[in-house]
């Protein structure tokens, strides 16, 4: 960035969230949005049958660590009947709609950082689905997020 940009023309990193909006409302409408379409196809791939509360809400948190999104989340995905509660079990329903690591999932190079884990990682692998791409995650986090791996 020169000198003569001002801040907002920087280019954002695209894991770095964007400025709060309201302190009630930490992200944006078109930004949350997004997110909670990314989350419901992530929650349509699953390959676990039945999953607890929480392994559901670990995955969710892959895409946003808002509470009050990963509420609206979990409502959307039983509205659409991508998943049925019952109290703290989850029953997906999507009828193997899974991801394929062949198409579905792309590796690349470079300096990431998990999001499921946090760890570095020199190859993030990256989910593509309609709604926008999500990772990066490990070699081992990837197949816990999509549920071939406990």
């Amino acid at each position: 960035m020169s000198d003569e940009e001002p801040p907002s023309a920087a280019r954002s990193d695209e894991n770095t969230e964007p400025a709060a909006s309201t302190p009630t409302d930490p992200e944006p409408p078109s930004n949350r949005a997004a997110k909670r379409e990314l989350a419901l196809e992530l929650l349509a791939h699953l390959e676990d049958d039945e999953l607890g509360l929480s392994a559901v809400i670990d995955r969710i948190e892959t895409v946003t660590t808002s509470p009050s999104l990963t509420r609206e989340i979990l409502d959307s995905a039983e509205k659409r009947g991508l998943i049925d509660r019952d109290g703290a079990r989850i029953r997906t329903s999507a009828g193997g709609s899974f991801v394929r690591f062949e198409s579905d999932i792309v590796a690349r190079e470079g300096d990431f950082e998990c999001r499921r884990c946090g760890a570095g990682l020199s190859t993030g692998h990256f989910i593509r689905f309609e709604a926008g791409e999500l990772g990066p995650f490990g070699s081992s986090c990837i197949r816990k997020v999509v549920g071939r791996e406990r």
